[in-house]
């Protein structure tokens, strides 16, 4: 067992002597000196919020409000907030914040499920390679729009009197971002690589490495400006684009006078609704119980939970206006409906956005806002999914990556960058939209349902209540019935309608009406399999490696292992005390020698 030595300084301070080279990520003043902490509550709840707050708030909420009634949308919305995100938000961020370990050491609580934590890991490891080339792009537009006029802004001109002049002219714009993208005609077509997008994804990897050399002890400090920075520019442009010709019609469209209730009666609406959710909040990632792992043991998580998944639904209402409010003003000047002009996901941020900023006085000053603030939002997202990584290295090998952080952070952030190199080719887009259909899919739905089911019926809800009582005090049983109620019935039975759903109605994915070859949708099923080969995988590795007939090792990978507990032994009290662990196990170990005398004198 591990021994600790007591220091005083500002309380009880906890310090492995085996420990020599200091961790960068370690502040004298933190409560865990081995892993570190937050060095403040804000940068914690910043970086939470930034990681939440990704891009889907911004070209994705706005049109799905759009498309399912409008305003209507917003009850469907709201309600899944609440028996979805918020519930699961909350249960992951205490799961990491109990144990300061990340998404594969959390599941010593229930070592068969190990495997899950490693799934998690994957999936932030495949999706960190797009979504650095997704910044790239940001990147690489917020360049091109350093000059006047801006350069989509010529592509053709649309005099407002024909339709077909803007829909020639739309065209033009698809045109202009293939020339940006230089996009081919499909997967097959691979073709070199786009040197200046590649350039790009370099200087996005060098902003992320900086960032994250010395882990949450840097980016909690980075945070203070990129989680803080978007929230200024989707107010400037809101307040802009409240003031031009034809906002009032596009709000309408978003959630005004045009919102339809009947909409409600519709399954897809609600469907639409909490996957949104889901995905927006970053629930299944693994990034929620690796930040949370860093927090002080005592911190008030169920409160945090709160601010961030609310903060969340708010900024994506928000940037809703500021999005629709400047798009109702491109269809007054195209004198057409603005649902000819509503895009979604990487048609609405770098194709129908940036063509409706180009029509505004200043528009450079615009367009460089707008993909500043789409840099500085996948920023975040991204310093919590190279973390999650980290995060677990260090976890599994601390005597070997704790002195070496920055090594190891320059390292991962340059494999990204190579393996995000077949993105930057002319098929580039192509391989972003396969990666983000099959990996960033159903299957985090899957993760979070053997993740909920582990822990509110094998681990036990109960047992895991008591936990997080250990964290933030004794609440009544009325407080936790409704927690029971999402976690054991409710959030389940959600999950499981959506991963169905997802199934049956699975669509082969396509890019610009362009569909993928066979080999290109068998590499997609492969990716999926390498993601969950490894809930199989670790089990199976676990069973064989424990002790016992085969019912014996099976129940004890579904009993929490011995190193789990609260990281610091001043947190264990007596639930988790090395005394209490040491009688269980020698009464465990009595009831087998028992068993074993009574099992020889009956033979």
């Amino acid at each position: 067992m591990r021994e600790y030595r007591c220091q005083s300084f500002k309380g009880l301070i906890f310090r492995n002597p085996a420990v020599v080279d200091q961790d960068p990520r370690v502040d004298d003043g933190d409560e865990n000196t081995e892993r570190g902490n937050w060095t403040s509550k804000k940068e914690y709840i910043l970086s939470m919020i930034g990681y939440a707050v990704g891009l889907g708030n911004i070209w994705r909420f706005p049109y799905l409000a759009y498309k399912n009634g409008g305003g209507a949308f917003l009850i469907p919305y709201f309600v899944m907030l609440v028996v979805v995100g918020i519930p699961l938000f909350f249960l992951e961020s205490a799961f990491g914040q109990f144990c300061s370990q990340g998404p594969v050491n959390v599941w010593r609580a229930v070592p068969l499920i190990q495997g899950t934590g490693v799934a998690m890991v994957v999936v932030s490891l495949i999706v960190s390679i797009y979504y650095n080339v997704i910044i790239a792009y940001s990147l690489y537009y917020m360049f091109a729009s350093m000059q006047c006029p801006l350069p989509w802004s010529g592509c053709s001109s649309c005099d407002g009197k024909h339709l077909s002049h803007c829909l020639y002219k739309y065209t033009c714009l698809l045109l202009c971002s293939n020339v940006a993208l230089q996009r081919s005609g499909g997967l097959d077509e691979t073709g070199p690589v786009v040197w200046h997008l590649a350039l790009c994804l370099l200087l996005t990897s060098i902003l992320v490495t900086a960032a994250l050399i010395r882990g949450i002890k840097s980016s909690g400090k980075v945070v203070y400006f990129t989680a803080t920075f978007p929230y200024v520019v989707i107010v400037i442009l809101l307040i802009r684009g409240v003031t031009l010709e034809g906002a009032k019609d596009g709000i309408d469209f978003y959630i005004g006078s045009q919102s339809n209730l009947t909409k409600l009666t519709e399954v897809q609406v609600w469907k639409d609704a909490a996957t949104q959710i889901f995905y927006s909040l970053s629930i299944g990632w693994g990034g929620l119980m690796a930040l949370a792992s860093y927090n002080n043991f005592h911190n008030n998580v169920f409160k945090d939970s709160f601010v961030v998944t609310l903060t969340n639904a708010g900024t994506s209402v928000l940037a809703g206006f500021a999005i629709f409010s400047i798009l109702g003003h491109m269809a007054h000047i195209y004198k057409t409906p603005v649902s000819k002009v509503v895009k979604e996901g990487f048609g609405l941020a770098f194709i129908a956005y940036p063509d409706a900023l180009s029509k505004l006085p200043i528009s450079p000053l615009w367009s460089i806002l707008f993909f500043f603030m789409l840099l500085t939002v996948g920023l975040d997202s991204q310093f919590a999914g190279i973390e999650v990584i980290t995060t677990c290295l260090l976890d599994a090998f601390p005597t070997v990556f704790k002195s070496k952080h920055a090594l190891l952070t320059v390292t991962l952030c340059s494999i990204l960058y190579l393996l995000g190199l077949p993105c930057v080719t002319r098929a580039g887009i192509y391989w972003v939209t396969l990666i983000d259909q099959f990996v960033a899919s159903w299957v985090l739905l899957f993760l979070v349902l053997l993740e909920i089911i582990a822990i509110s019926y094998i681990y036990g809800g109960n047992r895991f209540i008591k936990d997080i009582e250990m964290m933030i005090g004794m609440k009544t049983s009325t407080f936790w019935l409704w927690w029971r109620a999402c976690w054991f019935f409710i959030s389940p039975c959600i999950i499981v309608f959506l991963l169905i759903s997802s199934l049956v109605y699975f669509e082969p994915p396509n890019y610009g009406g362009i569909p993928y070859p066979d080999w290109g949708m068998t590499l997609g099923w492969c990716m999926i399999a390498f993601v969950l080969m490894w809930i199989p995988v670790v089990a199976g590795y676990k069973l064989i490696k424990a002790k016992g007939n085969p019912w014996k090792r099976l129940k004890s990978l579904c009993s929490p292992s011995e190193e789990w507990h609260p990281y610091l032994d001043v947190h264990r009290g007596e639930r988790y005390s090395e005394e209490r662990c040491h009688r269980r196990n020698n009464s465990k170990n009595k009831a087998e020698v028992n068993l074993n005398v009574i099992s020889s004198s009956w033979l």
